[in-house]
């Protein structure tokens, strides 16, 4: 008899969800999309990355977010390494033209930007596929903006910004009753 043989299965599962994300429609058919699965170890050190971005930037949420990460089962990554821009001069990105917007001087603070808004949205799309695919195979996750962040802030992934899926298989959903770190 094996007890409790659903915890081997979120690494395999963990691809499945990353198979969204890349399978995810593009604007114009262009795949900028990064993912990785973190192991045990890097799932660790990015924890601790977002507790020292939180002391960086003094966003107690961080704390409370990277206590979710240790206590997840796997962690994926999904960012954006933009190859370019869409083209389309639609001013999403605050300029009048893409032209204008790349000779702009690019910031770069947890994520590099400003970007092409079309692929932002490829990002969002490749993000909100992958947990909707969690949440068809029964995975509790939570799409989080401070996991993306610390990973993008400390090079633990090469893009230009990133959002974090945490995954969980326990009996009870560990991102639903989350406590907010109290003000200080």
């Amino acid at each position: 008899m094996k007890l409790n043989p659903e915890l081997e299965s979120v690494e395999l599962l963990a691809k499945v969800i990353l198979t969204a994300a890349r399978t995810a429609p593009k604007g114009k058919g262009i795949d900028d999309i990064v993912t990785c699965l973190l192991g045990p170890g890097e799932k660790a050190e990015l924890a601790d990355r977002m507790e020292e971005l939180s002391k960086i930037k003094g966003l107690k949420f961080l704390l409370r977010d990277a206590k979710n990460v240790r206590d997840s089962d796997a962690i994926v990554l999904i960012g954006l390494k933009s190859t370019g821009v869409s083209s389309l001069d639609c001013g999403a990105c605050g300029f009048e033209t893409c032209k204008a917007m790349l000779e702009h001087e690019k910031v770069q603070k947890e994520f590099l930007g400003p970007q092409c808004m079309i692929k932002y949205l490829d990002l969002g799309i490749a993000v909100g596929s992958a947990a909707a695919k969690a949440k068809d195979l029964c995975i509790d996750n939570r799409v989080l903006y401070s996991a993306g962040a610390a990973a993008c802030y400390f090079e633990m992934i090469d893009a230009d910004v990133a959002m974090g899926l945490p995954l969980s298989v326990k009996g009870k959903n560990i991102f639903f009753d989350r406590e907010s770190p109290r003000k200080s």
